[in-house]
């Protein structure tokens, strides 16, 4: 898929360690209760809430949280609503990045967010000037282990997905967005091991960045994603190859 971001793969490396640091757990568990209030409280029906309560799980947050979060989510909860929001803006050498997060606190996360961007050499922009870059898709994820390329586009293909690449952690199968649940389905009847699945923002074209822009990005990407309303960082950047 043209356009592919390196971003997302260097978070694949970053999720093994990023589990030991506390803001995961917050993170997940925002991501359960959003899920739960667009979708409704059963993981059964609601196959965004299903890929939230597996995501907590294999980060080791307990059930009682995730069912706190659920019961948040569809208004049973103690504290008050959480609001979705999206910030668009460049990062050092023009890449542009989309930022998801959500919050009980509007000004607060505007405040911090755009006080990472000054620390570290981008600028927010206007709304719709860097979301037209990126298409919503469908992704899952298949480890490499026990299965070559040929047999993950075979299956990919069968199960109706849209296209696939190998990457060095695992091979990435992508569909439109509504057919995620019945592509991962597909894969899963057919007995192959599905890690992960996801909604993500894919860039339409990239951003070719020098070695020292890219230390620049990844530094201020870290800082994004260290925030805790910030549940999602996209870009499209591509460094050089010996990067």
């Amino acid at each position: 898929m043209s356009g592919h971001s390196k971003w997302h793969n260097i978070r694949l490396k970053k999720a093994k360690t990023d589990a030991a640091k506390s803001g995961v757990t917050s993170k997940c568990l925002r991501d359960v209760m959003l899920s739960a209030r667009s979708g409704g409280g059963s993981p059964d029906t609601n196959f965004k809430l299903k890929i939230a309560v597996e995501r907590a799980r294999s980060n080791n947050v307990s059930m009682d949280s995730i069912t706190r979060a659920i019961k948040r989510g569809i208004g049973e909860g103690e504290n008050g609503p959480m609001e979705e929001l999206t910030y668009e803006a460049y990062g050092p050498g023009g890449a542009a990045i989309l930022v998801e997060a959500a919050t009980d606190n509007r000004n607060r996360t505007a405040s911090e967010v755009r006080f990472i961007f000054s620390k570290h050499g981008g600028r927010l922009a206007e709304v719709g000037s860097v979301s037209w870059m990126f298409e919503q898709k469908g992704l899952i994820e298949l480890e490499k282990e026990g299965m070559t390329e040929d047999d993950a586009l075979m299956y990919a293909i069968d199960a109706g997905a849209e296209d696939v690449k190998t990457e060095e952690e695992a091979y990435e199968i992508y569909t439109a967005p509504a057919d995620l649940e019945a592509v991962r389905n597909n894969l899963e009847a057919a007995g192959v091991k599905v890690a992960s699945s996801e909604l993500t923002m894919v860039p339409k074209s990239t951003v070719a960045l020098d070695a020292d822009d890219v230390d620049k990005i990844m530094r201020l990407l870290d800082a994004l994603d260290e925030q805790d309303d910030v549940t999602n960082v996209h870009s499209n950047f591509e460094g050089p190859p010996e990067e």
